[in-house]
């Protein structure tokens, strides 16, 4: 069972061949074609209909807080392409359009692979200015093309993997001449063995540390496509931005669902650290004592296991308010943003403290810790790099176009913290010439991110408090946050070091106690493979590793008459 009170759909998993199969050894490539595999299995154990992923059943979001990630994060990075931006903008047509029903079910089924190409390489994050045009010819069909080398889609894993491939493509749609705007189109790729023509897929090196995707970069020539792979309308939209955000919705959708993909990693950390630190003994044999006895050993674990169950809390509400139509959809954007930011920070923060104490044990891709790292790295980028999500949200906060959700508590440590600092950049905004002018750029832009992260970190606070979450954990949290930012609560909360220090301290104290229950209930120690947990694992681990034994012998120094070699000479040698 999870910690969600849901029986884990992937349990079986874990001890199948597909994903026991030791990886590290092997070719990337070769490793990157199995994740293809093993997202296949993830995919397939959930059963997932067209409603899960247009209604956001919670079944979906299941899915995205799946341990399984653990194993293999490049599964998973092809799954929710597959499932959430793939799949999810198909069958959004697909309510008006039966004929694309089969379709969706074939990427629910994965008879095929489904790919999201929207980002181009000259472009990143600026996506109103991409390039790529699908232009109607008289005979009803669209030719698309990338006019320029910036025009190259970048990183879907668009390379042949065995299963006939689409994707959904972004591209300028262009009439009698008139660019019309933006529009999503379904284009096929590959059959499996071969690309299709006109469509070029250059395979990219693999990312260091993470597990390997065939991440790629996508050019089209005169690529015909018929009539109905265009998603949408051939009427020039009234307002260019408006169609752009609500054609790319899915994006919203993965900003969110790709955050709560952090939170078994945090669970993942606590555990390991839990483990490590128990097993891992110093001293006399006599006295031995673990690491986990002492207090530099135990911060970073207990910080991970407070933020885990803190941010689960916040999760909730986060999943429950984007879900609500009701609410304005920037405000939705902005709760999914705020959601990313705070989920990547903590878990970033906890797969370092946490490792680092592992010692040279942390550094290894076997022991999970750096490979997670490496993969939430990818994660704050996708779907909306974080730092572009905090500059838009903060400074269309400033400009008054919209508010987040109050504080339930105006005068909590933290919600005062997040007042503060915006007071403080409203100031500035009002005393400028304009919201684009050089002043923003200099006075807001760098404090937009610390800003969200406040904003988020309140949020936390005030969901883990309404949802009862154990008051140690959430004073845990608190003093963890307010080391971010300690010069400010210095100033404004009259919260000293000394004061700082010792509410760290009491926290420690009282939520140490309950670190083995806590383990517990997050449940995700038949997703930890890494060997340092426990001697058996150890063993079994050391036990299969290649072995290098002789009988040969190596002479040390050369000798002369029994005696050494003179010392010039063997320098000469070397």
């Amino acid at each position: 069972m999870s910690s969600e009170g849901y029986p884990r759909r992937t349990l079986a998993l874990p001890h199948s061949r597909l994903f026991s199969t030791p990886v590290h050894s092997m070719d990337h490539k070769e490793r990157a074609f199995l994740s293809y595999e093993k997202a296949r299995a993830t995919g397939l154990s959930y059963d997932m209909t067209m409603d899960d992923i247009v209604s956001l059943t919670p079944k979906f979001w299941e899915m995205h807080n799946d341990p399984i990630v653990l194993l293999d994060g490049a599964a998973i990075t092809l799954l929710t392409i597959q499932y959430n931006l793939c799949a999810g903008t198909i069958a959004r047509y697909a309510r008006r359009r039966p004929e694309l029903v089969p379709l969706v079910e074939d990427l629910l089924g994965y008879r095929k692979h489904g790919q999201f190409l929207m980002t181009e390489l000259g472009h990143g994050l600026d996506i109103g200015n991409i390039e790529t045009t699908a232009t109607l010819l008289p005979s009803g069909e669209f030719s698309l093309n990338s006019p320029t080398p910036g025009a190259a889609k970048f990183m879907p894993p668009t390379v042949p993997a065995g299963t006939p491939a689409i994707a959904v493509v972004f591209a300028k749609l262009i009439v009698n001449g008139e660019d019309r705007g933006h529009r999503p189109f379904i284009v096929a790729l590959n059959d499996g063995k071969t690309m299709c023509a006109g469509v070029q897929s250059r395979l990219l090196p693999f990312r260091g540390g993470p597990h390997p995707v065939t991440h790629s970069i996508t050019t089209f020539r005169n690529v015909r496509l018929p009539r109905g792979s265009l998603l949408g309308s051939l009427e020039k939209p009234a307002n260019f931005h408006a169609n752009l955000m609500n054609i790319i919705e899915r994006i919203t959708i993965g900003t969110i669902a790709l955050g709560c993909l952090a939170l078994p990693f945090m669970q993942c950390y606590a555990t390991i650290g839990t483990m490590y630190s128990l097993r891992r003994q110093i001293g006399p044999p006599s006295k031995k004592i673990p690491l986990l006895t002492f207090r530099t050993q135990q911060a970073p674990i207990l910080a991970a296991a407070s933020n885990a169950f803190v941010l689960q809390a916040m999760q909730r509400w986060c999943i429950k308010n984007f879900c609500n139509t009701r609410i304005d959809g920037r405000v939705r954007h902005g709760i999914a943003a705020i959601f990313k930011a705070i989920m990547a920070q903590h878990s970033q923060q906890g797969a370092m403290g946490v490792s680092e104490r592992c010692g040279a044990q942390g550094l290894f891709a076997h022991n999970q810790m750096t490979s997670l790292h490496s993969e939430m790295r990818g994660i704050a980028i996708a779907e909306g790099d974080i730092l572009g999500l905090a500059i838009r949200l903060v400074n269309e906060l400033l400009l008054g176009r919209y508010k987040m959700p109050a504080p339930e508590n105006p005068n909590s440590l933290l919600a005062r913290h997040e007042a503060g600092l915006f007071a403080e950049l409203q100031g500035i905004i009002k005393g400028v010439s304009h919201h684009r002018s050089d002043e923003v750029n200099r006075l807001i832009l760098p404090h937009c991110q610390p800003m969200m992260e406040a904003i988020g970190h309140r949020m936390a606070y005030d969901a883990a408090v309404a949802q009862g979450v154990r008051p140690a954990l959430v004073d845990l949290y608190v003093a963890n946050v307010v080391k971010l930012d300690a010069a400010w609560y210095a100033e404004h909360a009259a919260l000293g070091r000394a004061a700082q220090q010792a509410a760290e301290v009491r926290a420690h104290d009282e939520v140490l106690p309950m670190l083995g229950e806590l383990v517990k209930e997050m449940d995700v120690f038949p997703y930890v493979t890494a060997p340092i947990v426990t001697d058996e694992r150890w063993d079994a681990f050391v036990g299969g590793l290649t072995t290098f034994a002789g009988d040969a012998r190596l002479e040390l120094f050369e000798t002369h008459g029994g005696a050494l070699a003179d010392p010039e000479m063997v320098r000469s040698h070397l």
